[in-house]
């Protein structure tokens, strides 16, 4: 599981570096936030209070346009990262934690729409 989450963070952290966007919100943000989910992503149970305060952090951080088209991208980089993600698990997680975001989160949302 160590290894499985420093392999997640690099890539992000890789990604982050390649990515050049106007967004104030950086996805080594995005990442750290969401670092105490991954567990739950992929196997389900009980959301961790430390991943649902992250979820909570991470959209009060994410007001302006770019910064949600930035963590749109963010996320859907992430997951593509991280081996077993369950697809239903992350939809559903920001309602889980009690937040509600203007799009939908999946591979197949274009981010660059996220308004």
């Amino acid at each position: 599981m160590a290894l499985a989450l420093r392999f997640f963070i690099c890539f992000v952290l890789t990604v982050c570096i390649v990515a050049s966007v106007d967004a104030a919100i950086s996805c080594g943000t995005v990442v750290s936030n969401l670092a105490p989910c991954v567990n739950y992503l992929s196997k389900g149970g009980v959301v961790p209070d430390l991943c649902c305060e992250g979820v909570q952090k991470l959209n009060g951080m994410a007001q302006t346009t770019p910064d949600r088209q930035q963590a749109c991208k963010c996320l859907q980089s992430t997951a593509k990262g991280i081996s077993g993600l369950n697809p239903s698990l992350a939809s559903g997680l920001p309602g889980k934690c009690g937040v509600s975001i203007p799009y939908r989160i999946s591979l197949s949302t274009n981010c660059d729409n996220v308004k």
